[in-house]
């Protein structure tokens, strides 16, 4: 109630505003953060060591902005996947729930105008992010995330509990409205569970019904989109695109900007929509290394809105000055995480490297694997790197190691899979990882350089979190072969035939089982609806929790490749794989 009567104050003060001058000139700015994924403080709790960007570093440049501009006419406003990343999340979502969120805190301080909900912020569950919508204090969006069983319709009722499908915010007189938007792909990754009562509609039927009622109800001076979904591309199904901005922006007349993220990638650039107007996209990546930034100025004659110009401005904040009063805030907080990730959990006779996982087996993921299989009793493990170039040393290994080690908070499962299935799993997998090579010049890694500034793919062509490789089986996987006939199961490890009419237990986390990647969809060809139907097992707590249990119970652990699996023709795949390993990662040492 208090809300509805400060808009509508506001309302009535700024049509007075507008309206009570012949000519006006209306100069605002709004800043964009998105996925920073737990980066607060300048401080790195996996590494523990300190870090570049951050909030603390870019509530510097916000204030600055605030004096510039004037506090009243700015903007500040986030595109979710805050609640997941960085160790202090975690600490602050399953170590301590029953405090006030960290990332709500946050949100508070730094006084956000309107947030969107990321994927990420979905992941944790109902518990942590039912809490944490009623902890922030700036309106929370999601157009289109609906109660499950709405009729469709554009009607704020409709909205998830604690949601808001736009806010309505006035500077000097100008209304403006921000539409929330998630990309929809969640019943791909999130098993149903940690969505339930929700339900994700497509993007661009969203944007146009919400459009559609804004003009008719709110008649605003502009209109924002602020996004949690990418330019274009990842999955798209014939219901709907993973990452639709562009789709929206071309084909949903009335947005001004839409400020977007979830593809932690680099974008400011403009699009004719099909009304044949310009329309601003701009995304800052990941991290909070840069800030997406729009200056905009708006001239009024006689009380109408006659001149729209706008600029975008991607600027990092990488060396941005630490805001000293916001870390004397939360010091209580970072003191608290940095003794949680300094516990000691065992000990690894050997360091081990994400990098390696790439050219082949590697004691990273293969210690995953082994533990996977400890764990869930299951006859295969499927697995990916999470990180693209994460070191584990040898010595004493920490809290803050199990995030480096397992970096998600995915819950882990076992499937019912036939040994075909598991081929063709393997298949899609090295189809994405690796070239065909048909000479011994060839990359053996399937790279393109453009994509070294994408966190997610650092310089392959797609995201390396979908390179699964599998322990339980001996396999090898030839490189001289087309797409989809790459690998030769050899025989279980155990020395019994595989069979591929036979069914296994294969464990994978959830991300997976849902069909994050479409390893099981695309590639297996198990339906999406029939994944559900598929499993065995899955654990009531994230996977991390369960590896930590394991090593603690272990103590003393030297991990190494596994050797169950192996590029093949040697004399081709060796040399190849060492000049793509120079170019991700230089020449050693």
């Amino acid at each position: 109630m208090k809300k509805t009567l400060i808009i509508a104050v506001a309302m009535l003060c700024s049509t007075l505003a507008v309206t009570g001058q012949t000519s006006k000139t209306v100069r605002m700015k709004v800043i964009e953060t998105s996925d920073v994924h737990g980066h607060f403080f300048p401080y790195d709790f996996m590494e523990r060591k300190p870090l570049k960007g951050t909030l603390v570093r870019a509530n510097t440049h916000i204030n600055k902005e605030r004096e510039k501009f004037g506090k009243e006419n700015l903007l500040l406003i986030d595109n979710g996947d805050i609640l997941q990343g960085q160790p202090c999340v975690y600490w602050s979502n399953y170590v301590m729930p029953e405090d006030e969120n960290l990332a709500a805190r946050v949100i508070n301080y730094m006084q956000y105008d309107a947030e969107t909900v990321g994927n990420h912020d979905i992941e944790p569950g109902h518990q942590v992010y039912d809490k944490w919508i009623r902890e922030v204090r700036c309106p929370l969006l999601g157009a289109n995330i609906v109660k499950a069983g709405s009729d469709g319709k554009a009607d704020p009722k409709n909205i998830y509990e604690g949601l808001q499908p736009y806010s309505i915010h006035y500077i000097d007189g100008v209304k403006i409205a921000v539409i929330g938007m998630l990309t929809p792909a969640i019943p791909n990754w999130l098993n149903k569970s940690i969505w339930k009562g929700m339900e994700f509609e497509e993007m661009t039927s969203c944007a146009k019904k919400w459009i559609a009622y804004l003009k008719e109800v709110e008649r605003p001076d502009l209109i924002l989109g602020l996004f949690h979904s990418g330019k274009d591309g990842g999955i798209i199904t014939p219901d709907y695109e993973e990452n639709a901005t562009a789709a929206v922006a071309k084909e949903v007349p009335g947005f001004d900007i839409i400020f977007f993220g979830h593809d932690h990638q680099v974008h400011n650039e403009w699009i004719t929509n099909n009304d044949g107007q310009q329309v601003l996209i701009i995304d800052p990546s990941c991290w909070a290394q840069n800030i997406a930034e729009a200056e905009i100025e708006l001239t009024y004659e006689n009380g109408k809105l006659t001149k729209k110009d706008i600029k975008g401005e991607i600027v990092s904040v990488k060396d941005e000055e630490i805001d000293e009063q916001m870390m004397s805030h939360f010091q209580k907080d970072i003191d608290a995480v940095k003794a949680y990730v300094s516990e000691k959990i065992g000990r690894f006779e050997t360091a081990i490297h994400t990098r390696e996982s790439f050219f082949g087996n590697a004691a990273f993921t293969d210690l995953i694997h082994n533990l996977q299989l400890q764990i869930t009793k299951a006859d295969i493990s499927f697995n990916a790197p999470l990180s693209f170039n994460t070191t584990i040393n040898a010595g004493d290994v920490t809290m803050a190691d199990m995030f480096k080690l397992y970096r998600f908070e995915n819950l882990l499962f076992v499937l019912r899979m036939t040994g075909e299935e598991i081929r063709k799993h393997l298949e899609y997998s090295y189809d994405m990882w690796t070239n065909t090579m048909t000479s011994p010049e060839d990359h053996a890694l399937r790279l393109n350089t453009n994509y070294k500034e994408d966190q997610q793919r650092a310089g392959f062509q797609y995201y390396t979190f979908n390179f699964d490789s599998a322990c339980g089986i001996d396999y090898e996987v030839d490189l001289t072969k087309p797409d989809g006939e790459k690998v030769r199961i050899l025989q279980m490890s155990n020395g019994e035939p595989f069979d591929e009419q036979k069914w296994y237990k294969v464990a994978m986390n959830s991300y997976r089982a849902n069909g994050g990647g479409e390893l099981l969809t695309l590639g297996a060809g198990i339906p999406q609806d029939s994944l559900d139907s598929r499993v065995l097992f899955h654990t009531d707590r994230d996977q991390r929790h369960y590896l930590t249990e394991e090593i603690r119970r272990m103590g003393t652990l030297d991990p190494k490749p596994n050797s169950n699996w192996k590029f093949v023709p040697e004399d081709w795949a060796k040399p190849a794989l060492e000049r793509d390993r120079q170019l991700l990662f230089g020449k050693k040492d």
